[in-house]
């Protein structure tokens, strides 16, 4: 009588099959890894330096390009270093539309003109939409020549792309891509970003999600969050945070949630996650803190308890912390950063 009473309760919140059912598995092959692209730090000779975020995800059998940086002569610079070859992707995912994340897709589609591209659904977006023509008022009084397209406007208004004819498929609810890849879709709520949809990627792997990010505008514990309802446990997380200008108490805050609320196991922080973010992740995480500057690859091993090798060097080195900071002044057109420096001096005293 229980197993009934608990079966109908089941069907009450939205159907057995979804209770039932597994989630699919990405298996995690023993060469499986992401493959930092584009950074604003690394130790990497061979990689140039610069503000964006651009990663290969390679796993289960899928190579992922996960957004392309922030200049496509660096990017393409970078991705001959890494020898990538770009016509052997399987897809493209732009997390957002800003143009630190998805300048070097032109590189991209010089390569490989008809490779896959996920991105955000917007309305009036770079990325292409459409809209049913209902949208707007109408005003059958006016002469045709006073009206939009004369009065019989097409059932469904398109609207054009940066990339004409490219690949592009948009994504305006979280999507199960392949089997255990999913495209986490949440849109901001932060002044300044207030509505910008962002695509996050969510590996499902046998040792918990490798949670892919690229600016976490609607915030990081959000899209934690949402990783979550596929799988409770969080191997790894990798990309940009965005607290470069949060306050210590936010910053304590969000370090508090990944570690002790959502116990995410592996932190490989990186792009706008931000100075100060950076050593609190690492004094928190300890030898489970990924160092993740451009051209540094994580294996995602599996049956291990940590990610790739533990331990994987210093936060940020001193020469990064230069290139970083003069990086960041460009993302600083409010002085924001400018203005903390003298209050933090003032509290070192």
């Amino acid at each position: 009588m229980k197993r009934r009473a608990t079966l109908l309760f089941a069907v009450a919140l939205g159907g057995v099959a979804a209770v039932v059912t597994p989630a699919r598995i990405a298996a995690a092959e023993p060469d499986s890894q992401i493959t930092i692209l584009y950074d604003a730090f690394g130790s990497d000779a061979a990689m140039k330096k610069d503000w964006g975020f651009s990663a290969l995800v390679e796993i289960s059998g899928k190579r992922i390009l996960f957004d392309t940086g922030n200049d496509p002569d660096i990017f393409a610079t970078n991705i001959k270093a890494k020898g990538i070859d770009l016509t052997s992707i399987d897809f493209v995912v732009l997390s957002h539309r800003h143009s630190d994340h998805m300048a070097g897709l032109n590189h991209v589609l010089s390569v490989n003109p008809t490779v896959k591209i996920y991105a955000p659904r917007e309305g009036f977006g770079i990325y292409g939409s459409s809209l049913p023509s209902s949208f707007y008022r109408k005003d059958e009084s006016l002469p045709p020549a006073m009206r939009y397209y004369d009065g019989r406007p097409p059932e469904v208004m398109k609207f054009g792309t940066a990339w004409q004819g490219a690949n592009i498929e948009l994504i305006d609810k979280t999507t199960e891509i392949a089997p255990g890849i999913t495209l986490l879709a949440l849109v901001s709520d932060t002044p300044g970003t207030k509505e910008l949809k962002e695509l996050s990627l969510a590996i499902n792997t046998s040792d918990g999600i490798v949670l892919v990010v690229g600016c976490a505008h609607p915030g990081i514990e959000k899209i934690v969050e949402a990783a979550t309802a596929i799988n409770p446990r969080i191997r790894l997380i990798a990309g940009g945070f965005h607290l470069v200008v949060a306050s210590d108490e936010i910053i304590a805050k969000a370090v508090a949630a990944l570690k002790e609320t959502f116990k995410v196991e592996n932190i490989a922080p990186g792009h706008c996650t931000g100075e100060p973010t950076f050593a609190a992740l690492k004094q928190a995480y300890g030898d489970r803190y990924l160092y993740a500057g451009v051209g540094t690859s994580l294996p995602l091993a599996p049956g291990t308890g940590s990610v790739g090798r533990r331990g994987e060097g210093p936060a940020l080195q001193e020469d990064d912390l230069a290139t970083y900071r003069k990086l960041a002044r460009r993302e600083d057109p409010f002085g924001i950063l400018r203005a903390r420096q003298p209050r933090m001096r003032h509290s070192n005293l």
